[in-house]
């Protein structure tokens, strides 16, 4: 059985679920508290050297990292359905949105990054908050662009289907919505996530229907 190691509410462990999900592939999943420190302990570096989640398990012993490599793995294993464009500039515009955010916003927002700021740089909340929505907003209205009717976005970032793009998106807009960033300004983000919201892999993996939720 396949496994994934992750966090509820970690956004790459997020991409994964419904990376998986969208593939109807089956998995087992295994929490790493990342409050509690887990990440960093000797069994999960010995699954993933950087001390991070997620980590994908495979039947056959494989041990995969980083989310969107992942993604791409789980796409070529299983083509059906697709989460990149069949065209070359389609693929590439949904790994420039995908990017944005994985690559972009995120690493400057994560845990690792926001305990930092505190612990060691001695960061109070509301600075702490307002590094985070800086960087929301700075990734967001260049998002909010890249996603302009005739751009290719439709029902969805790319088209009317989703994609490796909106696998990202999602997550982080969960992030941004518990950090009360005010989102109005970004009417097609909100729309395309909705439509997301609407499906059973999007659903299944939200960080509120995981086992360790709780």
């Amino acid at each position: 059985m396949t496994t994934l190691y992750g966090y509820f509410r970690s956004s790459a462990a997020y991409r994964v679920r419904i990376a998986l999900n969208l593939k109807g592939l089956a998995f087992e999943q295994a929490p790493v508290n990342l409050v509690k420190g887990e990440q960093r302990e000797e069994t999960n570096r010995a699954r993933n050297p950087q001390g991070l989640v997620p980590t994908l398990e495979t039947d056959d012993g494989a041990r995969l990292t980083q989310s969107l490599a992942i993604c791409e793995y789980l796409d070529e294993q299983h083509p059906e359905p697709p989460l990149l464009p069949s065209d070359t500039e389609g693929r590439a515009r949904v790994r420039a949105l995908a990017q944005l955010v994985a690559c972009e916003i995120h690493p400057l927002n994560n845990l690792r990054v926001l305990k930092h700021l505190v612990g060691e740089l001695g960061v109070d909340d509301d600075a702490k908050l307002g590094w985070y929505r800086h960087w929301i907003t700075e990734g967001f209205d260049a998002l909010e662009a890249m996603l302009i009717p005739g751009a290719g976005s439709g029902d969805f970032c790319h088209g009317d289907e989703p994609s490796l793009a909106d696998i990202c998106l999602v997550p982080q807009v969960y992030n941004a919505e518990r950090f009360e960033c005010d989102l109005s300004a970004y009417p097609t983000i909100q729309r395309i996530t909705a439509n997301c919201r609407a499906l059973p892999a999007f659903q299944q993996a939200a960080p509120e229907a995981q086992p360790d939720a709780g």
